[in-house]
């Protein structure tokens, strides 16, 4: 699309038209693919913007051009209408021969880091962890795309006061059952919340807790030990789902690694002044003069907190890793607590390019959930539950099909469904996850556009020409909806920069549907592998082909696999 408005924009300086020149597309494909609005050179020219819009057709009908094949004045727009033979050679055959390299951007100097997951052990994996996962997945593919050198880290909350209750909970009151335990991560989120109501209930049993919290960082052998073996269950749950997720991380962080070097950080701010006591004698940093309330540090009695290892760990991203920019992908109700974070790394002299990256909640539409409450929906069930509704579905589809590949298609698109639902949404906007619709196979789906790309592959299968398809001869695809298509495989790149500029997946998923779409309205109204002669029905496979590459590509930014058949 780049070297087409480039193009463009070098037919209208010829045209007289100077400086800056932006390009907008017109509401409806009748009205031309781009227009150019006269109000600027209008008034460089000091005339009406009207009159100035009929003098730029008229330059351009003096000197026709191969890319254009008409040029209409709309009241102050000079609306252009390309030859839709010309984009075809000019997009389709850059996305054959580039293939899953199509849109990639050259290599640059900075080096990014995203965090995001960052669970705590001890509790369960639900769908607002998944939530984090899918953004922060994404964002890593689309600055790598983009040609960022990007590093994915996810920070596990291994340490804390969550941990303390859990352990205090289980030595004091299922320490028996210990040894029978089937499913290890299920049972620590479920030891969690009936801890947390077992406190709500009794708030004089905190004081246990917290002195489980002192001994574990003390170092006490036998606090410790259980630590560990529990720490370990909570981990292999962590790592089966990634895998199942399709995500992979280059470097994990934890918090009990940094809670010595936060407490080092805590000492200096004290020393200089930047921090001091509080009234309690815990250890605050007092952000009312920037409307930030004062900002907890360190516990009066000397116990870490979040902020005490999240100032150790900023302190390590950038000197080990040498990065220049890092991106917190976090819950979006942790915001005011970053901003003081942000801000107190200002007040230690940090100039360094911080972002924080909030997304909303994920509700049911029963209602919202919480972990210390045991009311949430685990990731593991949620994905049972919805890959055996499509097991069931493509069973009566495909009663011909082996099981192994009914189970492998099934996880596919189970994840497609589960994925794409929680994407397609602005990442500051509550979910409330609906299964019946994430896994309709129409409107804006995942399934929807998984079955696009199979629908290419059965017919790209049926041709049975892949090695003749490089026979182009696209003045052939002259049809409205073989240009639309076009048009929507040539925006790919500005939509991916748009994706990247913005924070927002979202982006890409709009993406896919309208390009998924544009290809059913190609399908439908063009014949492919009846066409007229040879030659159109080869220019129409590779527009097709072009169309599964972009795809695949897009899908792949989201961490979405697609099918071969469904």
């Amino acid at each position: 699309m780049e070297k087409i408005l480039s193009e463009i924009k070098k037919i209208l300086n010829q045209a007289g038209v100077e400086g800056e020149i932006e390009l907008t597309s017109p509401p409806n494909p009748e009205m031309g693919d781009f227009a150019f609005a006269c109000f600027g050179v209008a008034k460089v020219w000091q005339m009406n913007p009207v009159e100035a819009a009929k003098k730029i057709q008229s330059q351009l009908l003096l000197t026709p051009h191969a890319l254009l094949t008409k040029v209409v004045v709309m009241g102050p727009y000079v609306n252009l209408y390309f030859n839709s033979g010309k984009v075809a050679d000019i997009v389709i055959k850059e996305i054959l021969k580039k293939g899953k390299k199509y849109g990639v951007q050259a290599k640059k100097k900075e080096r990014v880091m995203v965090e995001y997951s960052q669970p705590n052990t001890h509790k369960e994996f639900h769908i607002g962890h998944l939530r984090n996962v899918c953004i922060g997945s994404s964002i890593v593919n689309i600055f790598k795309h983009s040609g960022y050198k990007t590093i994915g880290a996810n920070y596990i909350g291994d340490i804390g006061a969550h941990v303390a209750k859990c352990l205090w909970y289980i030595e004091t009151y299922k320490k028996d059952d210990l040894r029978k335990v089937s499913n290890p991560g299920k049972w620590l989120g479920q030891m969690y919340a009936e801890a947390s109501q077992k406190i709500e209930a009794e708030p004089d049993l905190k004081e246990s807790v917290a002195e489980v919290q002192r001994k574990l960082e003390s170092g006490d052998k036998y606090w410790l030990g259980l630590w560990k073996k529990t720490k370990k269950w909570s981990m292999q749950e962590f790592k089966g789902i990634y895998k199942q997720l399709g995500v992979d991380f280059d470097e994990w962080f934890f918090e009990s690694e940094v809670e010595k070097p936060g407490k080092e950080m805590v000492a200096y701010l004290l020393k200089h002044g930047i921090a001091q006591r509080g009234e309690g004698g815990a250890v605050i940093v007092d952000l009312n003069s920037f409307g930030l309330d004062i900002f907890l540090i360190l516990k009066s009695d000397g116990s870490s907190l979040y902020a005490t290892k999240d100032l150790a760990l900023a302190a390590l991203k950038f000197k080990k890793f040498r990065i220049d920019k890092s991106i917190y992908v976090i819950d979006n109700r942790q915001r005011h607590y970053f901003m003081q974070l942000f801000k107190t790394l200002e007040l230690m002299g940090w100039k360094k390019d911080v972002a924080f990256l909030g997304y909303d909640f994920v509700t049911l539409p029963e209602g919202a959930m919480a972990s210390r409450k045991g009311n949430v929906v685990l990731f593991n069930d949620l994905l049972a539950d919805v890959e055996s509704s499509v097991v069931r579905e493509t069973k009566e589809r495909h009663s011909d099909w082996k099981e192994k590949n009914i189970k492998d298609v099934a996880r596919k698109i189970a994840l497609a469904a589960i994925k794409f639902d929680i994407l397609k949404h602005p990442i500051d906007k509550v979910i409330v996850f609906n299964k019946e619709e994430a896994l309709s196979f129409e409107g804006f789906t995942g399934p929807y556009i998984l079955y696009v790309v199979a629908r290419i592959n059965s017919m790209l299968s049926k041709a049975n020409s892949k090695s003749k398809i490089a026979n182009h001869k696209f003045e052939l695809l002259d049809k409205s909806e073989e240009k639309q298509l076009v048009l929507w495989l040539g925006k790919y790149e500005e939509v991916v920069k748009k994706a990247l500029a913005e924070y927002n997946p979202s982006v890409i998923t709009r993406y896919c549907f309208d390009l998924a779409q544009a290809f059913n309205n190609f399908y439908n109204n063009c014949s492919i592998l009846k066409a007229e002669t040879k030659d159109l029905m080869f220019a129409r496979l590779s527009l097709s082909m072009a169309t599964k590459n972009v795809l695949e590509s897009a899908l792949g930014l989201l961490t979405i696999d697609t099918v071969e058949e469904m």
